[in-house]
């Protein structure tokens, strides 16, 4: 049976996923065979297993940095919000269908916790250790009668708890003391330790601070850790756009369209870690400007982001600098926006079965009533872009998506050709170049992860303003795992884990 620890928040965005991140590379580190466990995660930016299942893009980091490849009893809820206070029900790995927040509170997540049991036995029975991570906070206690992810996963698994404050944010103190007050004994009987996250300054001066806290709730407080500058570790949560930094100054800028819906934009991480390279998300209020390049992200309504950029006079822009030269790739949701018509003839994403696409490309597409999860490898062969050609083999990517994409135009050109998905042998074309050079689409989300592709893209922006290419400056998953590290020397720096080993090892 394996040991358990648990962090939960006195709130949202206090540092959670980042510190389960870190605690799965210590526990690697130190020899353990150690899983990350969220009961039930709402996110957009999902991610795609080996065996085809869909699960939360936090896990998945956690599972990278415990040295393990991602499975679905990691995460078997996943929510996906679709707007109108609902969201897409994923359970071990598949949707289910799509509930209003009340529905699903009243109705059915008591129904997904026969999973969380499950999910939870089987990494019981496969590993040393399990790294649970709670959601926003466990004193919600208009959603503490139906809550799968929180106290009742604790007292479930009787995992020792360490709650987590964000002081960055201010009234840290009262958060904590308040979350305990609202706790039941027998929950605040399972917090072991407070940590302190996201602090900046002098550590003395906090000194009567973490005195009081420690007397006032009769918890140890285990760790203070600094705010981390450039983690350079995915997130899963649109607010970390709002923390994006754009460096302006770079000789390549790439903008990426900040629709509503807009999912899975870690898609874009690997562009803005290059050195010559300047990635920033436009949304509303924003100027779109002359960027080198234009990326249309993916959505987890299509049809709704659509009608966003047509609104807004995106579109309009968009179009403009297209007739001008200015190159555009979609991806995804992005892919289907490229082209003249979408239907939706089983009403995947409302009530309008046909909507009028950018016209950006002699494309058609058809949503689907069973959305596509794969793992998927491709080759790519003399894929004219701007000015240059590529070929390539064995690259990686993954797909998440309900419609399918068909060029209607000789020239058209398909991009990739898939040769494998959830390491099953096919053989299947996607994406499609326009007939300029220009204008790009697929459905294949990280296909900027793969180092050569990544480069060529750019070299051909760079050579379009007249500068010279570069070779490969910067290998994205090499990078992921000295972030991993880097996050897990600070983490251990600041937290005190002999004290922790301690009460994993008195665990029965």
């Amino acid at each position: 049976m394996a040991k358990k620890i648990m962090f939960q928040g006195t709130s949202s965005n206090v540092g959670k996923s980042i510190l389960c991140t870190a605690l799965c590379r210590i526990l690697y580190r130190k020899g353990f065979k150690t899983v990350p466990f969220k009961a039930q995660n709402m996110a957009l930016n999902s991610y795609v297993t080996k065996w085809g299942d869909e699960i939360g893009r936090a896990q998945v980091a956690q599972a990278e940095a415990a040295g393990i490849d991602p499975i679905v009893q990691m995460n078997p809820v996943l929510l996906k919000p679709t707007g109108n206070q609902s969201s897409q029900v994923v359970l071990m790995g598949k949707p289910v269908g799509v509930f209003s927040a009340k529905e699903y509170h009243t109705q059915y997540s008591l129904t997904a916790l026969d999973k969380v049991k499950e999910s939870l036995a089987f990494l019981d029975d496969h590993f040393e250790m399990i790294v649970i991570e709670g959601a926003g906070s466990p004193a919600e206690v208009n959603l503490k009668a139906n809550d799968i992810v929180n106290m009742r996963i604790a007292k479930m698994t009787q995992a020792p708890v360490f709650l987590i404050a964000d002081i960055d944010r201010g009234g840290a103190i009262a958060s904590i003391v308040g979350t305990l007050e609202l706790l039941e004994p027998e929950e605040r009987d399972l917090i072991k330790g407070i940590v302190i996250n996201k602090f900046r300054g002098d550590i003395k001066l906090l000194e009567p601070a973490l005195t009081f806290i420690e007397e006032k709730t009769g918890k140890k407080v285990v760790g203070v850790i600094p705010a981390i500058e450039n983690l350079d570790i995915d997130e899963e949560d649109s607010v970390a756009l709002e923390n994006k930094k754009y460096e302006g100054t770079k000789e390549i800028q790439i903008a990426v369209l900040q629709t509503p819906k807009i999912s899975n934009f870690t898609d874009f991480d690997a562009l803005n870690y290059e050195p010559d390279v300047s990635v920033r998300f436009v949304g509303p209020g924003d100027l779109l400007g002359t960027p080198d390049l234009i990326i249309l992200p993916g959505s987890k309504n299509t049809l709704s982001d659509l009608k966003y950029l047509q609104e807004t006079g995106f579109a309009d822009e968009i179009k403009s600098l297209a007739v001008k030269g200015t190159p555009i790739i979609g991806v995804c949701g992005g892919n289907q926006m490229l082209g003249t018509t979408i239907y939706d003839p089983h009403h995947m994403e409302g009530d309008i079965e046909e909507s009028t696409g950018l016209g950006l490309v002699q494309s058609t597409t058809t949503m689907k009533d069973k959305k596509t999860t794969h793992q998927v490898t491709f080759d790519v062969e003399n894929l004219h872009f701007l000015n240059g050609v590529y070929s390539g083999k064995n690259l990686v990517g993954y797909e998440i998506h309900m419609g399918d994409t068909t060029p209607n135009d000789a020239s058209v050109q398909r991009c990739f050709n898939i040769t494998s998905r959830s390491e099953q042998s096919v053989d299947v074309v996607d994406g499609f170049i326009d007939g300029t050079h220009r204008i790009m689409g697929t459905y294949v989300h990280g296909v900027f992860d793969n180092d050569e592709f990544r480069r060529f893209i750019i070299n051909q922006l760079r050579l379009a303003k007249g500068l010279d290419e570069k070779p490969v400056l910067f290998r994205y998953f090499k990078h992921k795992n000295d972030a991993y590290n880097r996050l897990a020397d600070i983490v251990e720096e600041h937290l005190d884990m002999d004290y922790i080993m301690s009460i994993l090892k008195d665990m029965r």
